[in-house]
Parts: C-alpha cells; structure tokens; sequence
C-alpha cells in the first residue's frame, strides 16, 4: 500500500497572525481510515481543508498521490476534487430539492450521463439505508438521516478518498454509531478515509493522529 496523503511540516496562518496548525508532519497509507482527534479549534478542520485544497498552506507541503496539492494551478483543482468526498459541516443540503436531487447534484455538474447518474445516485442512497426516502425533502428527514445524506452525496462520485468533519456531533448515541458503522463500511472496501472528531471513542481501532492548538501531541 502507498502513501495516499502526506503532511510535510505544514503550517498554516490565518490573519492577523493565528496560527492553526505549526509544523505537522505525518502520513495516510492508501486504504487507511485515520481519526483526528482533539479539541474545538485545535486545527482539524483546517487539516481537511488543505487537503482539498480550499486552504493552501502557509509553509510545508501537502502531497496527496504524490501531488502538491498547495501548489496546484486553480483549474487543476476540480480534478483533484473529483477524487475526494466532502462531508463538511457547513456543506449544506438543499432543502427545496429531494433527497434524491441532492446526491445527483454533483454527477450533474460532473455531466454524467442522466441514466448513468440516476443508477448511481440510487446505489449510493442504498449504502446509506435512504432509498426508501428518495423522494423525501431535508426537512422530513431527522438529524442523522441528514447526515447520512450527505454521506451519499458525497461518495456518488465513487472517491478514493473521504474527508469528513465531526460526523457525530449533535448526534444521539444510537444515531450517531449508524454513521459510524458506515464509513467502516467505506473503509472495508478501500476508502482511504479522514474523519475529524471531538471523540476518538467513537472510531475504537482506527489510528488516530492528536492535535492540541495546531501542533500534533499524539
């Protein structure tokens, strides 16, 4: 297995001076699921957000297959997308359009054939437990139901890997194993996946990398 993300003594500073990550360095195999533990504002977000390069990084290198990412020209960035599932919390749903109009959304910017798109936008509700609510607008569907959501919507395009900020928040301890068990799901079958979160407890096994005020303490 290969290296699929390497952090090489990134640091990233926000004006006016805060700094949210200081000299990170590690690695995510192909295939790893990799949990980033620590507190609220202790830099996790940001770690996914270089790696999908809606960030660039203020010093060091962020390599993911072997590309630096911070260095990429702004057109080659939808095609470093096209291989990564976002499940971000402020990627909001659309609540005016069923559940199944969310998840096709991005097969229609990526101009899919329709019938090609309508099969997977069926098969990736289906990994979720949601075909059945297909026709559903947001609004009908509880808390984890959305979340699983936007799960599907963010693994139609079939991406090699998944980035994924505090699944489980807000969540109740029930629902909240549900979306866990799913991205054990998406693991098993070689997603390399990065999931941040407040409590490490919820993924037993996975490896976890610690950070603590930007800088990595475990």
């Amino acid at each position: 297995m290969g290296v699929m993300i390497r952090f090489d003594r990134v640091a990233k500073r926000y004006p006016p001076g805060i700094d949210a990550l200081r000299d990170i360095s590690f690695e995510i195999a192909e295939g790893e699921l990799l949990v980033l533990a620590g507190h609220s504002g202790a830099g996790k977000s940001t770690v996914l957000k270089l790696i999908a390069a809606m960030e660039r990084p203020s010093a060091g290198a962020v390599l993911v297959n072997g590309k630096n990412v911070g260095a990429l020209k702004p057109k080659a960035v939808p095609f470093l997308r096209r291989n990564l599932g976002l499940v971000f919390q402020d990627q909001k749903l659309l609540f005016d359009r069923s559940a199944f109009d969310n998840v096709m959304l991005p097969l229609s910017i990526a101009g899919f054939p329709a019938r090609d798109a309508s099969q997977r936008v069926r098969a990736a509700l289906d990994k979720v437990g949601l075909l059945g609510r297909a026709n559903s607008l947001p609004i009908a569907l509880s808390g984890g139901e959305q979340q699983r959501l936007a799960i599907a919507r963010a693994v139609v395009n079939r991406p090699n890997i998944l980035l994924v900020d505090e699944p489980t928040a807000h969540l109740d301890p029930d629902t909240a194993a549900d979306v866990v068990r799913i991205f054990h799901e998406f693991h098993r079958v070689g997603v390399t996946t990065v999931i941040t979160t407040c409590d490490r407890t919820s993924f037993p096994g996975a490896r976890s990398v610690v950070l603590d005020h930007g800088r990595m303490v475990a």
